[in-house]
């Protein structure tokens, strides 16, 4: 993976909690220059992580005893992109919300905390038919009953951080090794759940990390700060279904306009909008479209 860690960035210190797959690729990509240290449950993670040059602690974030290892002093950056790990509600607050307030104890701990960076969820937003929606659209309440009142409950935490904070609600994420969509599609099925005429917004793994990157770089600029992250296409679902069909040569399937398995509600039609990001932090997507991220995706 390419870096796109800055190259005035060279010598600092990045601490990354949550170093899965968008984790773990900021952390490889800032290995190249920077110190890293890591967090993650997942031995098999660390292990890979530590063979790409990044120290490694294997433990569980909401648990303190993990601070010991990890210096709090000395830290320039720091980024939470911890993911519930299923369980449901009680998966999301153990690893949103009392991850959080694990990290604010560690960070305490140090004179200068360093510039904190938590990647949340635009599913903090309630709106839906065809609204477009920026950071300035009122997100949910924070809630112990449902998961995006929890995500919410995480973001207000994030921002009481002691030094800069930065919370990147990002977009539905796809590219390497997590294309849903596109492995549903190979298998050429007849129907696909939700409505194809709604909104589809989308995010590329490297335009988050891209997206972290430039909220550093902004500094000052990005504290007390949220932004949304999604790309500039906001594409119907039948839009990218029948592209991505027509690249695999396989029938477009129809929408049932049901919830996916496993979830109580069809996803909000609704569009993303990134021009905050884009005006504040000079951020600017690598694959601006699904055609461009699913198009290296599908290149042999």
């Amino acid at each position: 993976m390419t870096s796109l860690a800055p190259a005035k960035f060279s010598g600092r210190t990045l601490v990354v909690f949550g170093a899965g797959y968008v984790g773990g690729a900021v952390a490889r990509q800032a290995a190249a220059g920077l110190r890293v240290i890591a967090l993650t449950r997942n031995p098999d993670k660390a292990a890979a992580l530590a063979a790409a040059g990044v120290e490694t602690v294997v433990a569980d974030l909401a648990d303190t005893g993990w601070h010991e290892r990890v210096p709090a002093e000395g830290v320039d950056f720091v980024l939470n992109c911890v993911a519930s790990g299923g369980g449901g509600l009680e998966g999301y607050r153990r690893g949103y919300v009392d991850g959080l307030r694990s990290i604010l104890a560690w960070g305490a701990r140090a004179a200068a905390p360093g510039h904190l960076i938590y990647t949340g969820s635009t599913s903090v937003y309630p709106q839906g038919d065809g609204a477009r929606v920026d950071e300035s659209a009122e997100p949910v309440a924070a809630s112990p009953d449902d998961p995006a009142g929890l995500l919410r409950t995480a973001e207000q935490l994030a921002l009481d951080w002691p030094g800069r904070a930065t919370v990147l609600r990002l977009a539905g994420i796809y590219g390497p090794d997590r294309h849903h969509l596109l492995d549903q599609l190979r298998t050429a099925p007849a129907t696909l759940p939700g409505h194809g005429d709604h909104h589809l917004n989308l995010i590329h793994r490297d335009d988050i990390a891209g997206g972290c990157w430039s909220a550093w770089a902004a500094g000052d600029a990005a504290a007390g700060t949220v932004f949304n992250l999604a790309d500039d296409g906001a594409a119907t679902r039948a839009e990218l279904t029948a592209w991505l069909a027509g690249r695999l040569g396989v029938p477009v399937p129809a929408f049932t306009g049901e919830a996916a398995p496993g979830r109580r509600r069809v996803t909000p039609d609704r569009v993303i909008v990134n021009t905050k990001a884009r005006a504040v932090l000079g951020w600017r997507p690598l694959y601006p479209t699904f055609r461009e991220g699913y198009a290296a995706l599908l290149a042999p």
